[in-house]
């Protein structure tokens, strides 16, 4: 027996986020939903590991999209980046850009993706975290004020997008592909399937 409704084009999914790269993940495999901001900070929780950081900010999204779209299912998600004991969110200047990129410059990293899921009665009904490896080639200095001066690093967790322009510095990845570019799809679908937000996977039905 469905407890709820599931996700369909007449009840999409609460994403809660504007990431430009979340919704085009999610329209890309053809999940309905309605995309909504937060003034959730990201950062601030010290202390914690990176995996409980990134939970707590993907709880902290998915809590307050909620409060607009009571008895629907609602994603949160939070991307970071670390290297060696420096996690970094977006980069919050040119100076941001640039330092990022020099620590990351010919080091493998760690790209760490927790997101949340809530039914429509509010409860929590999965929390996950999931990391990617990867591999960074050595940066010249040419290089790093070229990609900054394109634009891209802004708004990315780690200044750089590894499925844009900022592919070309990627020399492998270890996990989840989607992961890095800021949600890991395949543990986000079997989330979704096994709390029945989604009755089955792929959609091919309109509701």
């Amino acid at each position: 027996m469905i407890r709820y409704k599931p996700i369909s084009e007449s009840n999409p999914l609460v994403l809660a986020s504007v990431s430009p790269r979340r919704k085009a993940i999610l329209t890309q495999i053809g999940i309905p939903f309605v995309p909504v901001g937060s003034n959730v900070p990201e950062a601030g929780y010290g202390g914690m590991n990176m995996s409980d950081h990134a939970c707590q900010i993907a709880v902290r999204k998915a809590e307050s999209a909620r409060l607009s779209y009571k008895g629907r299912w609602v994603l949160g998600a939070d991307t970071l980046v670390a290297v060696n004991r420096w996690v970094f969110g977006k980069p919050r200047d040119t100076n941001d850009c640039r330092a990022m990129l020099l620590k990351l410059s010919g080091k493998r990293h760690r790209v760490m993706t927790g997101f949340c899921v809530i039914d429509p009665d509010g409860s929590r009904v999965h929390l996950e975290s999931v990391m990617t490896r990867v591999k960074v080639k050595e940066l010249s200095d040419s290089e790093i004020e070229s990609y900054i001066r394109t634009g891209e690093p802004f708004g990315k967790a780690g200044a750089y997008a590894i499925q844009g322009i900022g592919s070309f510095m990627i020399e492998r990845i270890d996990g989840s592909y989607t992961n890095v570019v800021g949600l890991p799809v395949c543990e986000v679908v079997d989330a979704l399937v096994g709390c029945g937000a989604l009755r089955a996977f792929p959609l091919t039905l309109k509701e």
